[in-house]
């Protein structure tokens, strides 16, 4: 997909990318040969040609095209980088970092899963989330990116990201992860179905509190939460790319 897509290029919008490719231009090769025949003025080739000989450049840099393509077109990134994508999900004891910690952090690679817990390896997230390119995350934009770089001082996230909150929404799914996940057929083991953020905290304090069946139950809840997102991220990428395809088919108005 990634090599098919032209609307991080200067001043290729939606209507163009979708009318290139109905003429046949499918690929950055494609367009290259393209903007020899493509009546455009020397500005607007020049910015085309130098942008998409730093596509080619950064090929295998998702932060670079991050950065360059629409927030509700970074899907298109998934494929190309899911070898180095990571599957991402926090819990923790508020709403906030000010004043509240995070208790574990799940991070799944599509194959093994890893979990940091409080007190016991916490610290050693900021080392392993240096092997991604990719993170995906479900409201990750709004709270789990921006809790961590505010819980660990010093951290600064540098991957590309997909927020599946709203990628789903562009597919008509509203609402929570556990609201969407039965839509698309997802089922959660009995021990956590309908468990949700609040009931998190709680098992933690339970765990606290002495009760290590607890900390157990957590770290499964926050499984399913990591695991589930690489279920729907293939589902949606899926079906956006099928869209793309009907609607390159059509004339456009």
């Amino acid at each position: 997909m990634l090599d098919h897509t032209f609307i991080h290029l200067s001043t290729i919008g939606p209507r163009t990318e979708l009318n290139l490719w109905r003429e046949g231009v499918l690929t950055w090769d494609d367009l290259e040969r393209h903007l020899e025949r493509w009546s455009m003025s020397p500005v607007r080739r020049r910015r085309v040609t130098e942008d998409l000989a730093a596509s080619k450049r950064n090929r295998g840099r998702a932060a670079y095209f991050h950065d360059r393509l629409p927030a509700a077109e970074r899907w298109r990134l998934y494929r190309e980088f899911q070898h180095s994508c990571g599957f991402l999900d926090i819990e923790t004891t508020g709403t906030d970092a000010y004043g509240h910690d995070i208790t574990v952090i799940g991070l799944y690679d599509g194959k093994r899963m890893y979990q940091f817990v409080y007190g016991e390896n916490l610290e050693e997230f900021e080392d392993a989330i240096e092997s991604f390119d990719l993170l995906v995350t479900f409201n990750g934009t709004l709270f789990d990116l921006p809790f961590v770089s505010t819980y660990f001082r010093t951290f600064r996230f540098h991957q590309a990201h997909i927020d599946l909150r709203f990628v789903l929404q562009r597919l008509g799914y509203r609402g929570g992860l556990k609201v969407i996940e039965p839509l698309l057929g997802i089922t959660r083991e009995p021990e956590i179905r309908g468990l949700g953020g609040y009931d998190a905290v709680i098992l933690w304090q339970q765990y606290l509190n002495g009760d290590h069946d607890a900390l157990t139950r957590l770290l499964l809840y926050n499984r399913a939460d990591v695991v589930n997102l690489k279920v729907l991220m293939e589902r949606a990428w899926e079906e956006l790319h099928r869209n793309l395809e009907l609607a390159a088919t059509r004339e456009l108005p």
